[in-house]
């Protein structure tokens, strides 16, 4: 097993997805005659679970909740796909630290991330995937990491998160690893980088010394 491992988030991290997420969670409203999203709600979608973003986005009409859990499970997430943005140069950056490190993918999306990964030609390149599906507590809980740190066999020192979010924070801290916060300099973190070009040579860095 590999020594060390880097860990990312997803949305906000390896894609830019917030016009995905506008887009989809304004479909479920506008499907059951509802406002369109604030800003509060874009925020709250992009850091949590789908059925927590529903729950959210619906709060003001709690009587929509089931039917719209119901109607999320039966939407096609393919269409909304082209609106996510991979993050430049995370290809490139995957494939150096490919023959370093274990890859593994932390997320809060559900049914939607397979998807994701595959149509963007990265459903082959992590080691490991966990969804909110794969966990009986999703992030800020923990359990997602300590479910990678256990399948590459290592300690929670050995390990880097890559998050953008305080949701991403609060599980690197509990989980004891690395944590390096992608363009967001107002979280508390271990490192701070801006592009995938400098979270590699953080992590070289880091690593040889």
């Amino acid at each position: 097993m590999k020594k060390s491992a880097v860990i990312f988030d997803c949305d906000g991290v390896m894609f830019d997805s917030r016009q995905a997420n506008i887009n989809y969670y304004n479909h479920l409203l506008a499907h059951f005659g509802q406002p369109l999203m604030t800003e509060e709600m874009i925020t709250h979608v992009h850091m949590n679970t789908a059925n927590e973003s529903i729950r959210h986005i619906f709060r003001h009409a709690p009587h929509l909740i089931d039917e719209a859990l119901q109607y999320a499970k039966e939407i096609d997430y393919t269409p909304f796909i082209p609106n996510m943005i991979i993050e430049p140069g995370l290809k490139d950056l995957l494939q150096k630290l490919r023959p370093d490190f274990g890859l593994a993918v932390a997320t809060n999306r559900s049914t939607t991330i397979n998807k994701v990964l595959e149509s963007n030609g990265l459903d082959r390149v992590f080691d490991i995937v966990v969804s909110s599906l794969d966990v009986t507590n999703p992030k800020p809980h923990p359990e997602s990491l300590f479910k990678i740190l256990d399948f590459f066999g290592i300690e929670s020192k050995d390990a880097y998160y890559v998050g953008d979010s305080l949701i991403d924070y609060q599980t690197a801290m509990g989980a004891g690893v690395i944590f390096i916060a992608y363009k967001n300099r107002n979280l508390k973190a271990d490192y701070y980088a801006d592009s995938m070009g400098e979270l590699g040579k953080i992590i070289r860095n880091d690593l040889n010394r």
